[in-house]
């Protein structure tokens, strides 16, 4: 079909009937308002980065492509205004000029900036939130079609829930983001027993800036990252070219292979893992923060997250380990995981609590349900939040006892989209069908 649509990891596909690229806030209201009329649903789609249907449209399309302008830029305040469809790739070096930077950004800089903060991605720090910590105002398009605005002192309930909104709330055209001083990270990757990482976990999530580890649950070698903050102007030593290829061929096509391997020969899997563990590099290297935070991310995968309270993480951790060996089960992927400070967002994973993230990969090639729904048990057990973008089944009476807002989130929902023009069928699972959703009859598909 001419408006085929997939997502990055090629798990989530659509067929919108029309495929919208407004330029503005204006032309946005005008797609809106028609599509109301028509009894049509309307989604907006930033890179297909998400590995969740959050963005699937089932009737109009919107991409956000042209709406990546820099709006407008307050060196002093550090108040930044970008178009809703700006690239995360693309913001970092236009704030870098302006001699500013993102306070804290995720390990992947493809997305928009509306679908980063619209599913609550984050980094890894316990003395920073996630990226929609950093908004400071947006502007949306609702679902009657009026161009409305919100911050902290401007609709305040509307911020509250809209900062990470999953695109139930209206439609971002535009972002106010608190930006900081440009800075450098001091960074450090370690090879260690994962014995040690785990026994030395909440240590070093508050000894450093920002620290994460990375475990192959076949191995017993975890990589470590821990970055420290530095000024801008101290002198940089970033990757050289020659090692910085030489990761592009082990991480790209030399992983691809080794997967492509393990997809044609299961019982190599293991083995395949713990070469990789070895392989991960030892290294350090100092350079401005966007081109450290950032990683990149060649070889397709699918990939699951729950946030769970900090204090639970080891047990977390170490009950997945035992599930994939009393399961023979084959993992391709490590294990990531990352610790965020709370925040007040209603619908944030981090909502109210300080938290572990762990995440789970499997090779695209390779099943993984078995192995997803182990790990989504496990970390439910510890009142895990699942990621907004990553891959769980969990529906509204599941999450509804997880987020202290949650009724209050579906409740501002009902009341700006009765009808359910901002929704599609991973909404409606995830928070309910809207209240007059039974009178909106989109289209099939």
């Amino acid at each position: 079909m001419a408006n085929a649509w997939r997502n990055w990891a090629g798990n989530e596909q659509a067929h919108p009937l029309r495929v919208a690229r407004p330029a503005d806030a204006d032309e946005t209201a005008a797609e809106v308002a028609t599509a109301a009329r028509n009894g049509q649903r309307v989604k907006a789609v930033g890179a297909g980065h998400s590995f969740s249907p959050v963005a699937v449209a089932p009737g109009i399309q919107l991409q956000l492509d042209r709406m990546n302008r820099l709006i407008s830029v307050d060196a002093a305040s550090g108040l930044v205004t970008v178009g809703a469809g700006m690239p995360l790739w693309q913001l970092n070096p236009l704030l870098a000029q302006h001699g500013l930077a993102m306070e804290i950004l995720g390990d992947i800089d493809r997305q928009t900036i509306s679908g980063a903060i619209s599913t609550g991605t984050h980094g890894s720090s316990t003395r920073f939130g996630g990226i929609a910590t950093q908004v400071r105002g947006l502007e949306l398009v609702l679902a009657d079609g009026t161009v409305t605005r919100c911050s902290p002192t401007e609709q305040p309930e509307l911020f509250a829930a809209a900062r990470v909104g999953l695109g139930a709330l209206g439609i971002i055209t535009e972002v106010t983001l608190q930006c900081v001083p440009l800075y450098a990270l001091h960074a450090v990757d370690t090879r260690q027993p994962v014995a040690e990482v785990l026994d030395r976990s909440d240590e070093l999530a508050d000894a450093y800036d920002h620290f994460e580890f990375f475990w192959f649950p076949h191995s017993e070698v975890a990589l470590t990252r821990r970055f420290t903050r530095r000024p801008a102007d101290l002198p940089l030593t970033p990757i050289g070219a020659l090692t910085t290829r030489l990761d592009e061929l082990l991480n790209g096509p030399g992983f691809e292979a080794l997967c492509r391997v393990g997809t044609r020969f299961p019982a190599t899997v293991r083995p395949i893992a713990r070469f990789a563990a070895k392989a991960m590099s030892a290294r350090e290297w100092t350079d401005l923060s966007y081109r450290i935070f950032a990683s990149s991310r060649p070889v397709r995968f699918l990939e699951g997250e729950f946030a769970i309270p900090r204090e639970h993480a080891v047990d977390a951790l170490r009950e997945i380990k035992d599930w994939v060996d009393r399961h023979d089960e084959r993992i391709s992927f490590p294990l990531e995981v990352r610790f965020v400070a709370r925040d007040d967002i209603w619908l944030s994973t981090a909502q109210g609590r300080e938290n572990c993230y762990i995440a789970f990969h499997q090779y695209h090639r390779m099943p993984y349900q078995r192995y997803f729904r182990a790990c989504q048990s496990i970390l439910g057990a510890y009142g895990g939040r699942p990621h907004w973008g990553k891959m769980h089944d969990l529906d509204a009476t599941a999450l509804r006892p997880r987020y202290e807002h949650f009724d209050a989130f579906v409740a501002l929902r009902d009341k700006l989209d009765p009808s359910g023009v901002f929704a599609n069928p991973y909404l409606d699972r995830v928070l309910g069908p809207a209240p007059e959703a039974q009178r909106h009859t989109p289209p099939s598909t």
